[in-house]
């Protein structure tokens, strides 16, 4: 009679604990799985309170046909009393309501998750469409001009053409070979602009006046690419580069963390294009891109001088 009743505590057991919990997670990823995805997710909110409504009330009858076979176990409690049908019931609906609603949240929150996920990979993708856009600009319009510039010499028969098509060659390789990462050693990025202000030289005959200092450690130190180009650009093509009373000032100044750059040159009185044209727009928006929060930009233009003035973190 002990095993028997021993037996019969087992059998308990695995109903208290394993049937109906199977039955509550049964009911669980049925909402998860089947009802959300297909319903709530789709809108069809009227739908989706009916089927929840009606396997609630067949979870419940189910769960007290359970009850009944096994009444010794779930229905029957201490001093014999027998609980009756809908206090059962009742008790079922609060429970199945209760997995309905955690299932409502773990999905809801996955989904939110996901979403957020899927948000910032579709901004990575567009910025960075953006930023390979903004960084194509930068070739041909620098290749522009250079071109325009050793035609020029070439128009002269200038001796000095090849010098300024080697020059070129040296200035594309790092363009085309060294500037595919996202940022590049400083040192590298500061010997491109020499480089251009070297072809620059050579485009004015050696009478290109540039006052271009640089100051403090620079090795160590990474910048994004083709960043600064733009400001020597248009010093030289909107600037007055020839004249040795104003000479373009550049100066570039480096410690651990951070960069100040600084540029002025005389303006042509007659000169009437836009002081900033592409190039400029361009790096700002790479600057708001790649520097966003880290970045001071001052531009002044008055009447005689074109002045911009760059801070940044490094």
């Amino acid at each position: 009679m002990a095993q028997d009743d021993t037996h019969l505590s087992y059998e308990g057991l695995l109903v208290v604990f394993l049937l109906y919990p199977a039955i509550n997670i049964g009911l669980f990823y049925l909402n998860f799985l089947v009802y959300i995805p297909n319903f709530l997710d789709k809108k069809r909110y009227g739908i989706y309170a009916t089927v929840i409504f009606i396997t609630i009330i067949v979870f419940g009858l189910g769960k007290y046909g359970v009850g009944l076979m096994f009444k010794q176990y779930v229905l029957v409690r201490m001093q014999g009393h027998v609980i009756g049908f809908w206090p059962y019931f009742l008790s079922t609906v609060f429970t199945s309501l209760t997995f309905v609603f955690l299932s409502t949240v773990l999905k809801f929150t996955i989904d939110w998750f996901l979403n957020e996920r899927i948000q910032r990979d579709l901004e990575n993708q567009r910025l960075s469409a953006e930023l390979s856009f903004l960084k194509s600009q930068i070739n041909p319009h620098f290749l522009f001009n250079s071109l325009n510039s050793i035609y020029s010499l070439a128009y002269q028969r200038s001796e000095t053409t090849p010098e300024a098509i080697l020059k070129l060659s040296e200035i594309m390789r790092y363009m085309l070979y060294e500037c595919n990462d996202n940022k590049v050693a400083l040192s590298k990025e500061l010997q491109y602009l020499q480089n251009y202000i070297d072809l620059q030289k050579i485009r004015f005959g050696k009478k290109a006046y540039i006052d271009f200092k640089i100051n403090g450690q620079v090795n160590g130190q990474q910048i994004v690419p083709l960043l600064l180009i733009a400001f020597i650009e248009n010093a030289f093509k909107h600037g007055i580069a020839n004249d040795p009373a104003w000479p373009i000032q550049l100066l570039i100044e480096v410690d651990e963390a951070h960069l100040h750059f600084f540029i002025q040159n005389k303006k042509h009185n007659n000169n009437r294009d836009d002081q900033g044209g592409i190039g400029l727009i361009n790096v700002k928006r790479r600057l708001d891109l790649l520097y966003a929060g880290k970045y001071k930009l001052d531009i002044v233009d008055d009447p005689e001088t074109y002045t911009s003035e760059l801070w940044l973190d490094l």
